[in-house]
């Protein structure tokens, strides 16, 4: 039988620490070679409404050590930017999220699962944060930076807390009865959160400064960057939608990018760091895949407090990767079937019976 894990099974069987480990493993074995991605491919097609859009979203990937091997289908109506209205909206006209992975066994190549991807996606780009600031960041970090109050940020800051002495927030957003809620719901003993009123309070005495937003532009200058900082975005550009949550200033102090895949870099079309590298503001040379770091072909690390040190660090999350979904994915898979789900229908409705051709001495194609 082929189940189905919910997004309420994902914040159930998942618990964050599990996720980054899952990240570690995907991006570890994706830099040894033994784990597989191609770039995420997008497209846009016209809506029978000239001022929306149909978007397509499509991961494929594998995860041997894990199992999986796995297709993420997302599918949406998307509103364009305007002139009145700086960014994309998602307007489905139910009040659903129609993505979902396919989890496929390497072994038998069977489908094991369909998988809601909303709930998790969320996750692993907090999770893929947290590796990152977990291998770079200083050991004592306790001040983090935090632009957005969304989905996103709540990841990002549940993840890094769990990797860094976090103690205190200052989250920006320019809803500021989003960030009060926000620093309501966030904060908890030991860990303040506190909502400030412009962008450069997020940055001021920040060990990290996570973007995680739906920004088009950059979110503060960089400028205000402080030498030492370890700086991360979420946004980034593809072939349907150009956007930077950081400046061109930022490239120009970054004494090193760390990127999750150089070739989704290329693939996408990603112009905010394609041109700072053909303008010189930074070198190739000094872009680094994360696996690089997990591996041990690099070593990236923020400087202690209290030592000098000209530049910043970004860290460009710059792109999802299917091996983020299977890694995942099979650990929700194993859980989910020790517990005995009652979300199943039969495999064999998901293929086609081939038994007469293989009666017949043949092994056919797809």
């Amino acid at each position: 039988m082929t189940i189905i894990i919910t997004d309420e099974d994902v914040r159930r069987l998942l618990p964050m620490r599990d996720c980054i480990e899952a990240m570690r493993t995907a991006f570890r074995d994706f830099a040894d070679g033994s784990a597989v991605n191609r770039p995420r491919m997008r497209y846009l097609a016209k809506h029978p409404d000239p001022e929306r859009r149909y978007l397509a979203n499509v991961h494929v990937g594998a995860v041997p050590s894990a199992g999986i091997a796995c297709v993420r289908a997302g599918s949406q109506i998307m509103r364009p930017p305007s002139a009145a209205r700086e960014r994309r909206t998602y307007e489905n006209p139910q009040a659903f999220n129609w993505g979902f992975v396919i989890l496929f066994s390497i072994e038998t190549a069977e489908p094991l699962a369909l998988l809601h991807e909303f709930h998790l996606s969320g996750m692993r780009v907090g999770a893929t944060t947290a590796v990152a600031v977990d291998e770079i960041a200083r050991a004592d970090a306790e001040v983090l930076g935090l632009f957005g109050t969304g989905k996103q940020a709540r990841s990002a800051l549940e993840a890094i807390a769990l990797v860094r002495p976090i103690r205190r927030v200052h989250v920006y957003s320019p809803s500021a009865e989003h960030h009060a809620l926000f620093a309501r719901d966030m904060s908890r003993d030991g860990l303040a959160v506190v909502a400030v009123s412009e962008p450069r309070e997020a940055v001021r005495g920040a060990d990290v400064i996570c973007c995680a937003t739906t920004a088009m532009k950059p979110v503060f200058d960089g400028d205000w960057l402080e030498d030492g900082q370890l700086v991360v975005s979420i946004a980034n550009s593809d072939v349907t939608n150009k956007r930077s949550e950081v400046d061109r200033r930022t490239y120009e102090r970054a004494t090193c990018v760390i990127i999750n895949d150089w070739e989704s870099v290329v693939d996408n079309d990603q112009t905010e760091l394609l041109e700072p590298i053909q303008a010189g503001l930074i070198s190739r040379d000094d872009v680094h895949e994360l696996g690089a770091l997990l591996n041990g072909k690099v070593s990236i690390k923020q400087t202690p407090r209290g030592e000098a040190r000209k530049g910043v660090i970004y860290y460009k999350n710059n792109s999802g990767l299917a091996i983020q979904f299977a890694a995942a994915g099979g650990i929700l898979y194993r859980k989910a079937i020790a517990e005995g789900s009652n979300k199943v229908i039969p495999t064999e409705w998901l293929g086609s019976d081939l038994s007469a051709y293989y009666k017949a001495g043949f092994r056919p194609s797809p």
